[in-house]
Formats: structure tokens, C-alpha cells, sequence
């Protein structure tokens, strides 16, 4: 089994971190997205990380994966089996994806992209208007559903890691959950992010 994307990448950094849940081993290949190497464009035709090649198959997007590496490798369950927390967990994946990613990332693009990739200025009114304007108010929401040391069913999965991936991206950019103002959130960022998996994961090559 191949996975490719650096892990510099929360999607391909929720990938690793549900290998390593489940044991499984895997050559990683760090490259970054767009990479013109033919076997990775063959898992993802459009260009986009992660993809994984396993045996016969190819295929792209983090979700895809887990939800094949679930059926393939179902123990331990990063899904949760009865249908509410089921449910609940795919809203959590998507919420991670689509409305916190977008978010958490920004400061990293200005302050660790910008000036060492892309040769470019930060913009710190983007950092600022970010945390202050932007990212409160999802995580106001999540102060509120925190209620344990998981999200749904009382047990680690996948809603836990895609939720907490993107905050390591905010802490390579200098920034946190501020702990008065939402002190589950961050004990629960800080709680997940120091799980074996995780840690293995963001000790992954980086390309």
C-alpha cells in the first residue's frame, strides 16, 4: 500500500493518522499536490492529495480513503456503527473538511507558505481578522458540542481527527485555541493532537 501527499497536509495527515490507528503499514511518498509524477496522477487524475494506491487500486480524496480502509481494515472502528452516531460523524467530517479547514488554514498560508514557498509577503490583516472575526464563531460552536474526550459515541474516530487535523497547521502559525475563552475546545484539540497516531502522523516526511 502507497500513500501519496505530504504530511504537511491535514487530509493526508488524517489518512496517516488512521493507518497508524489501525496498524497498517504503508509506504508514504511526501509530494505535494499537482505533483506530475504519472503513478500519483493515476490515483488522482485532478492533481490532488491524498491518494492511495493499493494493489489494483487508485484512488483520491481523504474521506474516500477512510471509508475504504474502514471496510477493508474495520478494527479498531473509526466509524461508529449505529446510525445516529454514524450520522454524526460524517457531519463532523464534513464539518472539519468544508467549514473549519478553510479557516484554520489561512494563518498558515500567510505565515508558513508565503514567505518559505511562495516567496511571497504575510499578510497579517488576513491572520488577524481570522482569529478574531472569522474562526470564533465555529469555535463557539464546538465549545458547545464538546462534551467528553470524543466527539461522537463515546469513542475516538473519525469525526475526533478531522476536526483536530487542522490545528497543528494553526500551531505551526503561531496560533491557538485561546483556553479562557474556549477551554473545552482546547483541551480537547490539545488532548487529541498528543494521541501516538497523531503524533506519528505529523512526524511523517514532509517532502
Amino acid at each position: 500500500m502507497k500513500l501519496y501527499g505530504t504530511s504537511l497536509s491535514p487530509f493526508v495527515r488524517k489518512v496517516l493518522v488512521v493507518l497508524a490507528e489501525k496498524g497498517i503499514e504503508v509506504r508514504h511518498v511526501p509530494l505535494r499536490f499537482h505533483d506530475p509524477d504519472p503513478r500519483f496522477r493515476a490515483a488522482s487524475p485532478f492533481g490532488k492529495i491524498p491518494a492511495l494506491e493499493d494493489e489494483e487500486l487508485r484512488l483520491a480524496d481523504s474521506s474516500a480513503i477512510i471509508h475504504y480502509l474502514e471496510r477493508k481494515h474495520p478494527e479498531p472502528a473509526m466509524l461508529p456503527r449505529e446510525a445516529r452516531d454514524l450520522g454524526r460523524a460524517i457531519w463532523f467530517d464534513e464539518l472539519g473538511d468544508t467549514e473549519l479547514f478553510p479557516l484554520l488554514v489561512k494563518p498558515f498560508v500567510q505565515r508558513v507558505l508565503r514567505p518559505q514557498l511562495m516567496n511571497q509577503p504575510c499578510d497579517e490583516a488576513v491572520v488577524a481578522k481570522c482569529m478574531t472575526e472569522e474562526l470564533p464563531r465555529l469555535f463557539d460552536y464546538l465549545e458547545g458540542v464538546i462534551d467528553g474526550p470524543a466527539l461522537v459515541g463515546g469513542a475516538f474516530g473519525l469525526a475526533d481527527i478531522s476536526v483536530a487535523t487542522g490545528f497543528h497547521n494553526l500551531h505551526l502559525a503561531g496560533e491557538a485555541v485561546d483556553a479562557g475563552r474556549w477551554p473545552r475546545l482546547a483541551a480537547y484539540v490539545a488532548a487529541i493532537l498528543e494521541r501516538p497516531s497523531f503524533k506519528t502522523a505529523i512526524a511523517a516526511r514532509q517532502g
